[in-house]
């Protein structure tokens, strides 16, 4: 009857400790946070996902400021100018100058490229090359910031099951403790099985404490990438029993080369580096400029002094001849950038392929260690449960109990471990393979 009433007493302690933090979580009113709402939460409020928006916004304004060469640049001005001496003529002892000493002009012009052989159209693409590296570059940090979302869901979970397995194990020992106290006051117990079970329990809770500090630290990362107070009560809904992934390498390698972030980013790099190659060599042709002005000044004879409008309009050829040599430095700096982007881009793509395999590889490691630990698990419970009745029947020693209810733990935790790992390769798969991991 005592042996029932002792496996009863830890039965019913490990289930309040099991549920004691989602009834915690309940009765304080904290609503039920599930991985993809966290997912949401991180897209929307994180400070890394508006900065990679607001840079896609500025990339969008750089394509418009390039097309602005193919629009008229119109200005206005207003000026005036004294000039000491002027041209002036003496008639018969009296003078008349043929430009005022005070000299106003107002004028509006207008100047617009003509033809500039490609220059604009070149700056444009570079540009627009240029927008669709921000929107990539935006596309891999919300990938990122979802995949550390992910990351730390799913460790707080674990964690909480850790604290959970060595509240346990704490429980478990403390019982033991107790009831060699009673053996060791009878004198059916020695000094040194009491301290055997007392250095094992300071063991136990000092796991117990690096396991509650690790979860407290997760809670605090996972708030920031939510954007969540940081006195916001967590109550994580999920679990780590998820669909399996897919395990074909060849398949997901040629997924990855299509739908990777890195790969898309060092393409588009290539495409900007020749983009930029174009521009330097058109620097070397002329180009056309019309111009055209419309505005009111003086000096206009026989009243030099009245304000008459005017107009002029023109059109200019302009050829460089020399530049001390910049535009052909700028034409060898963008072909050796150009060679470089191809050789980002070949490597981009063969990192990605092995990264996908590597993923593939962890994956199907962490799933075989799955079955295995769970293996474990069932054999250190028998384990236990043997050590305590031959315990109990004088068959065993302290030592012997020990041992077997801290491999039970023990396994506890690898199966945890094992299955916390297989969720992330699983991820990782995703991720490798090119998945933004949007939900």
């Amino acid at each position: 009857m005592k042996k029932r009433n002792t496996i009863a007493a830890l039965f019913l302690l490990a289930a309040a400790i099991s549920v004691g933090e989602p009834l915690l979580a309940a009765e304080t009113g904290a609503a039920p946070l599930t991985l993809d709402e966290a997912l949401r939460m991180t897209r929307e409020h994180n400070p890394k996902a508006r900065q990679a928006s607001e840079e896609v916004k500025a990339a969008d304004a750089k394509v418009a400021e390039s097309r602005s060469a193919w629009f008229p640049q119109i200005s206005g001005k207003a000026g005036y100018r004294y000039l000491d001496p002027v041209s002036e003529m003496s008639f018969g002892g009296s003078s008349m100058k043929f430009m005022p000493n005070d000299n106003y002009d107002a004028r509006f012009t207008a100047e617009m490229m003509l033809y500039d052989f490609g220059r604009t159209a070149s700056t444009v693409d570079l540009a627009k090359a240029g927008r669709n590296s921000a929107s990539i570059r935006q596309d891999m940090t919300l990938r990122d910031l979802s995949l550390a979302t992910v990351q730390t869901f799913y460790s707080v979970l674990f964690l909480q099951e850790a604290v959970r397995v060595q509240q346990t194990e704490v429980a478990a020992l403390q019982t033991n403790l107790d009831h060699m106290q009673k053996r060791y006051a009878e004198g059916a117990a020695t000094r040194f099985d009491l301290l055997t079970t007392q250095v094992r329990l300071a063991g136990a809770g000092n796991r117990k404490i690096d396991y509650e500090n690790r979860l407290r630290n997760q809670e605090i990362t996972l708030r920031r990438l939510c954007g969540l107070d940081e006195n916001a009560l967590l109550n994580l809904r999920g679990s780590f029993d998820i669909s399996a992934a897919d395990m074909d390498a060849d398949k997901l390698a040629a997924s990855a080369l299509d739908h990777r972030p890195e790969v898309m980013l060092a393409r588009e790099n290539l495409k900007a580096a020749a983009y930029k190659k174009n521009l330097a060599t058109r620097e070397f042709l002329p180009k056309i400029v019309g111009s055209a002005s419309w505005g009111a000044s003086n000096g206009y004879v026989p009243n030099i002094d009245k304000m008459r409008t005017n107009v002029a309009a023109g059109v200019e050829l302009q050829v460089p001849i020399f530049d001390g040599f910049r535009k052909s430095a700028a034409l060898r700096e963008a072909t050796a950038m150009k060679r470089s982007a191809e050789q980002q881009r070949l490597d981009a793509e063969q990192m990605t392929e092995a990264e996908v395999r590597q993923a593939v590889n962890n994956l199907q490691s962490s799933r075989e260690k799955i079955e295995t630990t769970r293996l474990q698990v069932s054999q250190a419970d028998l384990a236990a449960k043997h050590a305590r009745i031959r315990y109990d029947n004088g068959l065993a020693t302290t030592l012997d109990l020990l041992d077997a209810e801290a491999a039970l733990a023990e396994a506890e935790l690898a199966n945890v471990q094992s299955r916390y790992e297989y969720v992330m390769n699983a991820y990782s798969v995703r991720r490798a393979s090119g998945d933004l991991i949007r939900q």
